[in-house]
């Protein structure tokens, strides 16, 4: 063993104590503190456990990698989950927030008054939520597999219990604080290498001041070796895919039930606005970070790799060969690694780039730590979404109302567990690049969730009819299509795979409508309270007027 893995061991092992040290002093302890954190967080703490929450394996590992595979058709990834926390900001998570529940499917099942909106509600959250974290558990493969030099399909196994371990330990309270921990340590493991990196090309701290005139040199690299320019836009797609991606990242970013739910962890409606524009603030530091990273990546790799002999690559190259995700082949027996001779994975351009710019031991390991750092962080909100929607929204609502707190945490860390394993063993051999998978997801999310989230906060007069077939017609429509085009190249106007839910949302929302037109309204009580969200706390709409709050009242 060299010197770069004790140092990288010894980095991840520090941070995991100190995760696991916050997640254990703030352990749950009542089924509130599982679910919402006893409803206690401050915006500003709420934001940056957001942010660690939302930077999954996909925004570290694999967003920076597909910006720089495929060059301008990767933005729409950035705009689309950046875009996103506008819309749940503004639309769905105050008003979520006075309503006052703990869970996605609650709400619905709650607003709807229908045990059965509220199963498939759970269902379709577990549904999402497991193929979401399928994504994590490949990331936390790709470090430990490069960390130890095996397969990475071992590596995902180790992290299928490092993930189940900590998860199960503080419920929402611990993964709270440990988020925001996390944030802190995958966020600087991100920016001190594009700023060394930025440093060395450009003798400029500032990536974000530097980038673009990289960029305009990868284009002239590209011109000499007769490639599609780097900033050429629709080279891989069509121009219908990329809105239809960006549009599904959008839409599934407001409607993703394990980000909701984190905005039920603050005390008021305000804190709730508040949390979201802190949460952008802390995501845009990555994400405006990413093009960069990926620019630099290209660059180096286009400079100081290809077109080096083959016998005098750098070690690191062999290290990545061994985990699978790299492939070097002399094609045309010249003893030369051309660029159109290497195969990198869009999945280890962010963990190799501090090896490829030789940056050293101490950075490549804070890099692995932080990588472990937001699989971990993202795994932990999933594990959650999952274990609630089971053992709160169908276990202690419908098979066993009486069942005391200790029962229901029991409940919970079991589904916790068992959900780690069954997605560790998918994981094993993951249908996608962690990007991919995680579109998947948001199209699920957008396509089940946004329409009857939105009709259900919005308009009085959606209905249980509505909101069940909706949700149905929405999940099966967007799944469909994923596993048509994933299976069979199937297309509708050159929309790929990871842009299903511009399909399933539509037509989800349609039938939301349709459906709740043509049978009978909701309760007047039920009516009553939808209008009620869009008033600030301080009022309240009662018998067709808005009343002021007294004090205390």
């Amino acid at each position: 063993m060299d010197t770069q893995f004790f140092v990288s061991l010894a980095i991840i092992l520090a941070s995991f104590a100190l995760y696991i040290g916050i997640a254990v002093f703030n352990r749950a302890r009542r089924t509130s503190d599982f679910y919402v954190a006893s409803r206690g967080v401050p915006p500003v703490w709420n934001g940056m456990a957001i942010a660690g929450d939302w930077m999954s394996a996909a925004s570290f590992i694999g967003m920076a990698g597909t910006v720089m595979i495929l060059g301008y058709d990767g933005l729409a990834y950035i705009m689309g989950w950046t875009g996103g926390y506008l819309l749940l900001t503004f639309l769905l998570a105050p008003q979520l927030r006075k309503y006052g529940r703990y869970t996605v499917p609650e709400f619905i099942g709650d607003r709807f008054e229908s045990h059965t909106a509220r199963v498939i509600a759970a269902v379709g959250t577990m549904v999402v939520s497991f193929v979401y974290i399928i994504g994590q558990l490949s990331g936390s493969g790709v470090v430990i597999g490069r960390l130890f030099e095996i397969e990475t399909v071992i590596g995902t196994m180790i992290g299928v219990v490092v993930i189940a371990v900590y998860a199960t330990f503080g419920g929402m309270r611990g993964i709270t604080w440990t988020q925001v921990a996390q944030y802190l340590v995958l966020i600087t493991a991100y920016l001190i290498p594009i700023i060394f990196m930025s440093l060395q090309i450009t003798n400029n701290p500032l990536p974000w001041m530097t980038y673009g005139e990289i960029v305009s040199k990868l284009g002239e690299l590209d011109a000499e070796l007769g490639l599609t320019q780097y900033f050429a836009p629709f080279q891989t797609g069509t121009k219908g895919q990329f809105l239809a991606l960006m549009f599904c990242l959008m839409a599934g970013t407001a409607a993703l039930p394990h980000v909701i739910v984190r905005f039920y962890t603050v005390s008021t409606m305000k804190a709730a606005r508040w949390s979201g524009a802190w949460a952008l603030v802390f995501i845009g530091l990555l994400y405006l970070s990413a093009p960069a990273y990926a620019a630099f990546s290209r660059f180096i790799l286009m400079t100081q790799v290809a077109g080096q002999p083959l016998d005098s690559l750098p070690a690191w190259t062999q290290a990545w060969i061994n985990t699978g995700q790299l492939q070097l082949a002399d094609q045309n027996g010249d003893g030369i690694l051309q660029w159109q001779e290497i195969v990198i994975s869009n999945d280890i351009v962010v963990m190799a780039t501090p090896e490829i710019a030789n940056l050293g031991v101490f950075v490549i390991g804070l890099v692995a730590a932080g990588a472990m750092a937001a699989a971990l962080s993202t795994a932990g909100g999933l594990l959650i979404a999952i274990s609630s929607s089971f053992a709160h929204d169908i276990y202690s609502r419908l098979i066993n109302p009486q069942a005391s707190d200790k029962k229901k945490l029991l409940v919970a860390r079991i589904t916790i567990a068992l959900a780690t394993v069954v997605a560790g063993v998918v994981a094993l051999n993951p249908p996608g690049v962690i990007t991919q998978i995680v579109a998947w997801a948001f199209s699920l999310a957008a396509g089940t969730f946004f329409p009857v989230l939105f009709l259900g906060v919005w308009w009085k007069r959606a209905n249980a009819k509505g909101a069940i077939a909706g949700m149905l017609t929405g999940l099966g429509v967007t799944l469909g299509y994923i596993l048509l085009s994933t299976n069979f190249d199937f297309s509708l106007f050159g929309i790929q795979d990871t842009g299903a839910g511009v399909f399933g949302l539509p037509i989800s929302l349609l039938v939301t409508y349709l459906v709740s037109i043509l049978t009978a309204p909701p309760s007047q009580k039920v009516q009553d309270e939808v209008v009620d969200l869009r008033y600030p706390e301080q009022m309240s709409y009662k018998d067709g007027e808005v009343w002021m709050k007294e004090p205390g009242r």
